[in-house]
């Protein structure tokens, strides 16, 4: 049984939420999102309790994955149109800085060009400082995206742990080889 499907969806103030055919859209102060959902999940919006339920046609193996997966897509699109999400990124080392020109991410970290990454649309970037970068938008899975395309361009390594990484994440140092 799929205990994230069965849960349902409240709606906050200031989001509306419509369906039309199988088209969730969900509209928000910080933007509007849209979702196609899977032909054996069924959809129901209460105005009254501002509440949407996530229901499911059989108990395959499938559609049972579909059913906690729209929820939880459904919920994420709420939050954000709402909230929004942000990931934060810290460039770790000598020389190495990021800057921002126009809709263009420019990366110098340690190889012999800059590293430039075009902004996608819908997406707010920016750089506080020359070692961190900001990445802000309302749909989850595109922040989460962009942000880890910037980290896969120079990944911490293991040995001094300069690179780029999340703020706040923890990269494990090893010992070099003069270590014994």
């Amino acid at each position: 049984m799929s205990r994230i499907g069965k849960k349902p969806v409240s709606i906050v103030d200031g989001v509306k939420v419509a369906i039309q055919d199988r088209v969730v859209t969900v509209e928000g102060p910080l933007g509007k999102l849209q979702y196609e959902h899977r032909p054996e999940i069924a959809i129901a919006v209460d105005e009254g309790a501002k509440e949407l339920s996530v229901s499911r046609e059989s108990d395959d193996r499938e559609v049972r994955a579909y059913h906690g997966l729209t929820r939880s897509l459904i919920n994420n699109m709420i939050i954000g149109v709402k909230d929004g999400y942000e990931k934060r990124l810290e460039i770790v080392g000598v020389g190495y800085v990021g800057s921002l020109q126009g809709d263009t991410l420019s990366l110098r970290v340690g190889f012999a060009n800059e590293i430039k990454k075009k902004v996608p649309s819908g997406l707010d970037v920016s750089c506080p400082d020359q070692t961190h970068v900001v990445v802000k938008g309302c749909d989850k899975q595109m922040v989460g995206q962009f942000a880890a395309e910037v980290r896969a361009c120079r990944k911490p390594e293991p040995y001094k742990g300069k690179g780029i990484r999340y703020q706040g994440e923890h990269v494990k140092i090893k010992p070099g080889k003069s270590a014994t």
